[in-house]
């Protein structure tokens, strides 16, 4: 069957933004979905430069069995026919089709260093290609609209496939694509959600990050929401896997923790820093006595003082969520890093939720990345104007809007918060949205929160949420419902496709609000449903 790279690419067709390479990628997925071909796209990947390409500007990648690549060009709209060859007119500016592709082609194969069998055709289903001898290309190669229907055969006319399984050839072009492209997975993926996405940004962390060289390695990445901080955490912990090292991967969240433990290779260590602290406890035959109100104190202090084995030293440290982190919490991490290892700390002083002071990390290497990709541009946008970030936040998504939508209860009304709350979840199952595609994202945390200790909504919406228990392995026991239902602290470091951030009510907004807000609405990457008490609203309205 056809393997498309990245996956998730459904969602997007909501948005109408990539509407064109969309219908092309369903009918690609349709039709060659018996065919065991390996197919790129660059639909949603968050490229601002390059739009929706998956290579400089070619939309599709396709790989046979065999490893012989074939490129395709979509061009809609349309074109010129000139004596140079078609011409397709670009911010005003021509661009010759054919010279176009034959780059394309030449640079795909100087990049892959070595022989690479590599075919093109040229696609242009809204236009009737007059004259295709003096289009510059093999007329054999060209679809436009009078034969749009056979694209499909052409692919498996250009890349027939048989019997024999993948080879080493195909082995090594899926591998060089893989890397070319970027393509990394999204830990902002909700939990639960099986499927992962993928996603290019543009300029990413994760290509800054490698090409910086300084001994010892040590990199504080200060970045914004949706930049592209965690992208960057696991290539390194890739990385530190493939070279045969050991990584250490340490949130401030549990379910942060468990969700990127479902995204890296095998090897190396992925927890939060509560689930190391009773790690190393029980291991030097302590069971911690969580009843007593110093427990943590002394896990702490153990941890500073006793000697670490072999194996609680580590060749990478990446610590994600720093700004919850303490000065205790840095020195304890940083004795289980061999003094030759690297260490990547990732943190956003906006979504610092606890209030804590920055950690100092004296003779770090600051890199700065304000861009959020992730989040469609009216949230960000939002968000700058209540005054939700202590620095300038630049909006780097390719999509607009957000379709954000208020719905309002009178403070202190938890029957009318949940009745609006049920309301928002058939706006997003009306908007073309799954279950599994929406998260409910809580402002108050779950003690103080009435709809996280529901097991439902309605009668037909049941909720899946933390119910405050571990079983006797120490994982977190959840509610067994369709819906995901997280507070805004430990859904931080998460996103969905629609966020229904409900039960936003306070009576000043103060830095915290604030931060909260910011939090809650950079989760959602498509739509955003605000369920908000009067008073909320009316200090929103004041603000914007």
């Amino acid at each position: 069957m056809a393997h498309l790279h990245p996956t998730g690419w459904q969602e997007m067709s909501a948005t109408g933004a990539a509407a064109r390479e969309i219908e092309t990628l369903a009918y690609l997925n349709a039709t060659l979905a018996e065919s065991p071909y390996h197919i790129y796209h660059g639909v949603h990947w968050t490229n601002v430069e390059k739009g929706y390409s998956a290579f400089d500007q070619v939309d599709f990648v396709i790989v046979a069995p065999n490893g012989r690549v074939l490129l395709i060009e979509q061009i809609a709209g349309f074109l010129n026919e000139t004596p140079d060859g078609l011409v397709k007119q670009y911010a005003g500016k021509p661009r010759r089709v054919a010279q176009h592709i034959m780059r394309s082609i030449r640079v795909l194969t100087e990049r892959f260093g070595s022989e690479l069998s590599i075919d093109y055709v040229l696609y242009c289903p809204d236009y009737l290609v007059r004259d295709p001898h003096l289009a510059g290309l093999d007329p054999r190669h060209i679809i436009d609209a009078s034969n749009k229907h056979l694209l499909a055969q052409m692919v498996r006319d250009i890349l027939p496939v048989g019997d024999a399984p993948a080879d080493a050839q195909f082995d090594k072009v899926t591998r060089f694509l893989g890397n070319m492209l970027s393509l990394r997975p999204d830990p902002s993926a909700m939990i639960g959600n099986a499927a992962r996405m993928v996603a290019r940004l543009s300029g990413g962390l994760a290509t800054w990050a490698h090409r910086l060289e300084f001994a010892p390695f040590r990199l504080r990445v200060m970045g914004t929401a949706g930049s592209g901080k965690t992208q960057l955490a696991l290539s390194e912990y890739a990385a530190a896997i493939e070279a045969g090292l050991c990584p250490l991967y340490v949130c401030y969240n549990r379910p942060l923790a468990d969700h990127i433990q479902t995204l890296v290779p095998d090897g190396g260590r992925v927890t939060s820093f509560h689930m190391l602290s009773d790690a190393f406890a029980r291991e030097q035959g302590n069971t911690p006595n969580y009843a007593a109100p110093d427990v943590w104190e002394k896990i702490e202090a153990e941890m500073t003082v006793s000697p670490l084995p072999a194996n609680w030293q580590y060749d990478v440290l990446i610590v994600d969520e720093g700004q919850d982190f303490s000065s205790a919490w840095r020195d304890i991490l940083l004795r289980m890093l061999r003094p030759e290892g690297r260490a990547i700390w990732l943190e956003d002083p906006n979504q610092n939720l606890y209030g804590k002071e920055s950690v100092p990390l004296p003779g770090w290497v600051t890199l700065h990345s304000d861009t959020n990709y992730r989040s469609p541009r009216q949230i960000v946008e939002l968000l700058a104007t209540i005054g939700a970030t202590d620095t300038p936040v630049e909006a780097g998504s390719p999509f607009k809007g957000a379709d954000i939508e208020e719905l309002v209860y009178p403070e202190g009304d938890t029957e009318a918060m949940l009745a609006q709350t049920r309301r928002a979840v058939t706006l997003c199952l009306g908007a073309g949205f799954t279950r599994e595609d929406i998260a409910i994202a809580s402002f108050r945390g779950r003690e103080k929160s009435a709809i996280l200790h529901l097991d439902q909504l309605s009668d037909v919406h049941t909720l899946k949420s933390f119910t405050g228990e571990y079983d006797l392995f120490g994982n977190p026991q959840y509610r067994d419902g369709g819906l995901l239902a997280e507070s805004v602290y430990r859904f931080k470091g998460q996103s969905a496709p629609a966020i229904i951030f409900t039960e936003i009510d306070f009576e000043e907004m103060d830095q915290l609000v604030l931060r909260k807000l910011f939090v809650g609405m950079t989760r959602a990457r498509l739509k955003l449903v605000l369920v908000l008490s009067e008073r909320a609203e009316q200090q929103l309205l004041d603000r914007i």
